[in-house]
């Protein structure tokens, strides 16, 4: 029983939603900047508790047992270095994160699907170099044909990102509420303004 309101919490991104602790890799980079890593308060103080982290910021909140006091972690930084993946994994999210979140055929944003640049139905393969992100206009445009038959032009030719490629674009996407203690930790090694 425990064991599954554990699972359900984390799962549950409402616990995000009251005091998440930023989680920066052992050298003070996150973990992923898109989505954020963030933990609920919960997982930050059990974490800081089983010294797996370092406190490097707070709230002004405390949580209280019968016998400890703890501020709430607002910072934590892994004692362990996690070695970033290199391999970026195809999936839709990942193929909208390269694309910015715009159809690549207008350049609008929202109501995203992705598209066969090369029609499957012509012998076009699923891969990070023939599929794009898509408005749903666009992609019924163009349905099954290829571009010089569907009139569309790329904005961008379609290819596999790197890793560092991905964080870097995911940094330009930060989530609508950033804690001021995180900002130091989030964009520190972003180049200055002359």
């Amino acid at each position: 029983m425990d064991g599954d309101f554990r699972v359900e919490f984390v799962r549950d991104p409402a616990a995000l939603k009251k005091n998440p602790a930023l989680v920066l890799n052992a050298d003070y980079r996150p973990l992923s900047y898109y989505p954020l890593s963030l933990w609920p308060w919960q997982e930050a103080v059990k974490a800081a508790w089983l010294d797996r982290v370092e406190i490097v910021a707070e709230y002004d909140e405390v949580v209280r047992s019968p016998s400890t006091q703890i501020r709430i972690p607002s910072v934590v930084v892994l004692k362990d270095f996690v070695k970033p993946q290199k391999r970026v994994a195809f999936t839709r999210f990942n193929l909208f994160l390269r694309d910015g979140f715009c159809c690549q055929y207008c350049g609008s944003k929202g109501d995203l699907t992705f598209d066969h640049v090369v029609p499957r139905a012509a012998g076009g393969i699923t891969s990070w170099e023939n599929v794009v992100a898509a408005c749903s206009r666009c992609n019924l445009q163009k349905g099954s044909k290829t571009l010089r038959h569907s009139g569309l032009t790329l904005r961008r030719a379609p290819r596999q990102p790197s890793a560092e490629e991905l964080r870097g674009v995911g940094r330009k996407f930060p989530p609508g509420h950033l804690h001021e203690s995180w900002l130091d930790f989030l964009y520190w090694d972003a180049e200055l303004e002359a």
